[in-house]
Parts: C-alpha cells; structure tokens; sequence
C-alpha cells in the first residue's frame, strides 16, 4: 500500500504560476526575480491557509535556479532545484519563531547568515510566525535585517501584521495575501478531484469553500474529511451532513414563511434546527447573510456578489422576486439587532422567535415599515380569525346634546350621493340674509344612495360649532368627574405599617451624596396621627429646613407606594425642654429612686456603689 498524503501537501505549488488566488503578488515576485530587483526583506502577511510560506519557498528556489524558464519560473532539472525538492538544500532555512523566539535563537541566526551559499546565489531565511519574536530577540534581528550580507534574503511570514515592531516593518517590503474566493477554492477543488478521480458536485464543492472560508490549506483539508465519509462520490446532502452545516434550503423556507406570515411553521421548522444542533446565534446571522443575498439578487448587476452556484444563484433570484426591497431592508435590520442582543439576552431562543414574529409580520397589509431604517416592533395579533359581530350598544349622548331626528341620524350616516332641489345654490350666506330669515330655512334636498333623502337647514349647519364647542365642553367636565372618581377609589386606607415600610424604602432610595441626611431619616419615626397625615419630629431647624426641601418627594414616594393621593406630611419640630439630655448612670439611679424609694435602702443594705 502505497504511502497516503494529504492534498494540502500532495498538491501543494512548486511553481509561481500554479499559486491560486495570489495573482497580484506572483507577478510581482516574477518581475522582481526577472529584472534582478530583489529586496533583502520581504514581509508575507495575511490569513492562515493562503500562500505565505508556500510563495515564500518557491521565491526561495526560484532565486537560486541556474536555468530559470523564460517565464520566470524554475526549471525544476538544476541541481539546486533537485536539491530543493528532495529537501537538502543548503541555501534555504527555516526558523519557527513560535518556538524559537528567544535572543539566543536570533544569535544563532546571525550567525548562518554569515556563512555564503555554497551552490546558487542566495541563501534565503524564512522565519514563520515572526510576530511571536519577543521584544528583545525583534531588537537584537534589527541590525541583520537592515544590513544584511549580499548572498542573505529573509522572508518574515506572519499572520498577525499588527504585533511587529514598526522598525522591522519599515526594512521589509510588505506583500498582503488575500483570501482565497469562493469561486478560485472551487476551481483548485475541482481540478484536485478530477486528478484523484472522485466525483464532485458542484454545490457540494461549494459548500466546502464556504467552510473553509478563504483558506486553501482548510478546504483541502475537508475535501479529504469528506471524501473519506463519501467514499469518492461527493453530493450536496452528504457534504452537509458530514460537515454539519447549516442547509440554505432551511433559510428558503424561513422566508417562505415569513411571505406567508405563517408563524407556527417558523417556530416548528426553528425548532427542528435547534434539534439538530445548531445555536441560535449561528442561524440569525445565516438568515441575516440569506437576506442580503436576496437583495443582492434582485438586481442583474449585484448578482455576480454571490458566492453561490448556477442553481442556487436561480433560486435567489427567483425568490428575490418576490421581496420587496422595504421587506427586505427590514428583515436585515431585525435580524442585525438580534445578533446584536443575543449574547446579552438570557432568554435567548425567545428572543430569536420574537424576530422571527417580527419578520412574518412585516409583510402584512396594515404593516408600517420605514424604509428599513426602524421597523415597527410591536407584534400584531398572531391568528387572523376574528370572532362573531357584536351589536354594540349605542352611546348615551353627552350632557347638555340633544339628540339628533331620525332624518338627520340617517342622513349623516348615509353616503351622499348629489344635491338637488336647492333653491338656494350658488348664493353667499350674504345674499340669504338680505333676502330674509326664512331663506335660511329652506333645506337643501340631498339624495341618498337608496333612493332616501334628508334635508339639513343653513341655520342648523352654522349653528354646528356652537353644539360642538358645548359638546367639548360637558365632555372634559364628565372626564374630570371620571378622574376624581377614579382617584377617590385609589385612596387606599392608610396604616402605621405602611408609614414606617415605605419611609424606610425612600431612606434606600437616597443617593450616596446625601449619606448624612439618611443616617438622620433612618432614626426618624414617622407617626400616623390621622387618616391622611403622618408626622416626622425633628430635633433642630436645621433638619426642619431639609426636611421640607424634600417634603415633595416624600410625599410622592409615599402617595405612589401606598396608594393614597391625599397622604400629607407633617413636620414638627421637638421643643426644647422636651429634648432628652444625656444622663449618667447616677443621675438614672436618682430617677430610679424617685420613683421607688426602696432602691436607696436596697443599695445602704449591700453597700453598693455607683460607677460613672
């Protein structure tokens, strides 16, 4: 049997021109090589998984190739090319700055460096991970790296840009490696399966660029998880369970859904995907990532923004189709502010199916929808079914309206059709009055759809807002009677205990700023001395005086906790003789025996004394 390698090695570039996705930055290195302008520095920088070491070692081998092709690859038949690939070459070194980033490694360093190239031109050092150099191992390489022999090239690979010194970045030119695209980790996909002869769906494919999300190294690496659960023929429903991904079909469902207002099948299809395994926070920014798909795709020119295969591209546009752009403006920004609170919220699968209401909702006819920007959250009634008519009884007229006639009452319901029969028509109220008072009398005849008419005086029609004003009127006089009424049912009856709790609950409520004030509140004792009025006693006029800066909130507080809106406060202040001194122990024995005699005997008979 023969020896397994894994992709991400077998399949690994050797030349420039195979590098996927780095195009850019290999026909820079090429011209470079060409003209014979090379740096003595290079920094490679971006994600893992892209082409940084890789670029880095066929640089390396190329530099050092005796017949470079004219393209300016290596020719792969020179003795340092065959070196290179059996790996023995002498010219290249690399160092793993994770685990050897001390002083002492960069010293050993400098001194390789020193040594010239015993076969090719360079030697070429490739430090990996060079931003786990510590402090002082950067401080003792920055010599060597802004002056290096003429034979010496370094490579620094890092993943992490932000943690190098500004003095090593400022002595290297600095390449940025980009992710590699949906499409490019396809195309590498499909050319590494047809070379081992496996059978791959295109979504299939797709699904497992996706996953890898812009690293090459990755989605070779799950394209051998996923063969070997296949068995060499990938499809889409295989890769998906394998991987444990999250199913698009799941997200055109949802917004079926959401087109149809169909609550109870959102929470059941959110159910089964919380089954499955799958965190809330993970489906909202999928449905969030679906939603702007589908505003992508309503447009020919956007299209091409999806990462997305020929099929599924057609199912996008052909639900887009069927959003409107508010919808969809909408759903986005429901979907974002969940994502935002789902790490806050302790209930988080509510608060999930809470947006997924909202969402079903939007589309609904009496839906008011911003533009988007702020979606009304209020939830409408879940069940569209509404219950049998009831008459409702007709309103008692206000005080002081009389009622209106039959003719009238019917008239103002009724749509009107047109006017007729109007002696009156296209003269002033003017006119009228100049031709006498009974000219206002005169009705004009207004036909009623039916066939019915009414007739409605000019005098009657001005003298309308009369009857409204009067109406406005008796009616904030019964709202006022209303509200006293209601007021006087909230005056709950009143009781030391109620006193004494909600006294000490605003004492609590006090700020840290006014500690001294609530040190005296709490030795206070406010007493019930009515049905309607408790009494604080103060020692000073000082209190007094703070006591009634806040008498309004505690009157307030005390109103609103207990429940009475006639609660009144009282302050008094404690006369002068009636403020207790301090007594000492002997004067307390004297009071004492004011009272019983019988303690001054007891003490003569013990011969007992008392201690100050």
């Amino acid at each position: 049997m023969a020896e397994y390698i894994v992709s991400a090695r077998k399949y690994r570039p050797t030349t420039f021109t195979s590098v996927v996705g780095q195009g850019a930055l290999t026909t820079t290195l090429m011209n470079a090589i060409h003209t014979g302008k090379l740096a003595h520095a290079y920094l490679f920088c971006g994600p893992r998984g892209v082409g940084k070491t890789t670029c880095a070692r066929i640089f390396a081998k190329t530099i050092n190739c005796l017949n470079p092709t004219a393209n300016g690859d290596a020719c792969e038949e020179c003795e340092s090319c065959k070196a290179f690939n059996e790996q023995r070459s002498f010219n290249i070194h690399e160092l793993d700055a994770a685990s050897n980033n001390s002083v002492d490694d960069i010293r050993g360093l400098i001194d390789e460096v020193r040594i010239p190239p015993q076969v090719g031109k360079y030697k070429v050092f490739i430090i990996d991970e060079v931003h786990m150099l510590s402090t002082q191992a950067f401080n003792a390489f920055l010599k060597t790296l802004e002056e290096p022999p003429r034979h010496a090239i370094f490579i620094l690979a890092t993943t992490e840009k932000h943690k190098i010194l500004p003095t090593i970045l400022s002595r290297c030119q600095i390449y940025d490696f980009n992710r590699m695209s949906v499409a490019d980790t396809v195309r590498h996909l499909q050319y590494v399966a047809q070379q081992e002869g496996v059978q791959a769906e295109p979504e299939a494919l797709n699904v497992i660029a996706q996953k890898a999300d812009g690293g090459m190294r990755d989605a070779l690496s799950i394209f051998d998880q996923v063969v070997s659960f296949t068995g060499g023929h990938l499809t889409y429903d295989q890769v998906i369970q394998n991987l444990n991904v999250l199913d698009y079909e799941y997200y055109f469902k949802v917004v079926d859904c959401f087109l149809q207002n169909k609550v109870a099948e959102l929470m059941l299809l959110f159910n089964d995907i919380l089954n499955k395994g799958f965190q809330g926070d993970h489906f909202i920014t999928g449905l969030a990532k679906h939603m702007r798909d589908l505003m992508v795709s309503r447009d020919a020119i956007t299209l091409d923004l999806l990462e997305v295969g020929d099929s599924v591209k057609q199912r996008y546009q052909a639900q887009a189709a069927q959003c409107s752009p508010k919808f969809l403006y909408a759903a986005m920004k429901l979907c974002n502010d969940c994502d935002l609170s789902y790490r806050a919220s302790k209930n988080k699968r509510l608060l999930v199916e809470l947006t997924l209401i909202q969402c079903a909702q939007l589309t609904q006819a009496d839906d008011s929808v911003s533009g988007g920007l702020r979606p009304t959250k209020i939830l409408k009634p879940l069940f569209t079914q509404q219950p049998a008519a009831v008459a409702a009884p007709a309103a008692a007229p206000a005080v002081g309206v009389q009622p209106e006639s039959k003719t009238q009452v019917a008239a103002a319901s009724a749509p009107v059709s047109q006017v007729v029969d109007n002696p009156n028509a296209g003269k002033s109220i003017q006119e009228l009055l100049a031709k006498g008072p009974g000219s206002l009398a005169q009705r004009p005849t207004i036909k009623l759809k039916g066939g019915k008419t009414a007739g409605i005086s000019i005098r009657e029609l001005m003298s309308g807002d009369a009857k409204k004003e009067e109406t406005t009127k008796n009616d904030a006089q019964l709202a006022a009677i209303q509200q006293a009424e209601r007021l006087q049912q909230m005056n709950k009856p009143v009781t030391q205990d109620d006193i004494r709790l909600r006294w000490l609950e605003f004492v609590q409520l006090l700020p840290q700023e006014d500690a001294a004030m609530r040190g005296r509140m709490e030795s206070m004792q406010p007493q019930l001395i009515g049905p309607e009025t408790f009494e604080v006693t103060v020692g000073n006029t000082q209190v007094a005086q703070d006591m009634k800066s806040m008498k309004a909130r505690i009157e307030e507080h005390m109103r609103q906790r207990i429940g009475n809106y006639k609660l009144n406060m009282k302050i008094s202040l404690l006369a002068q003789e009636e403020v207790l001194k301090y007594l000492t122990p002997l004067d307390r024995f004297k009071a004492m025996c004011e009272e019983n005699p019988a303690l001054l005997k007891l003490k003569e008979r013990l011969g007992l004394r008392i201690v100050s």
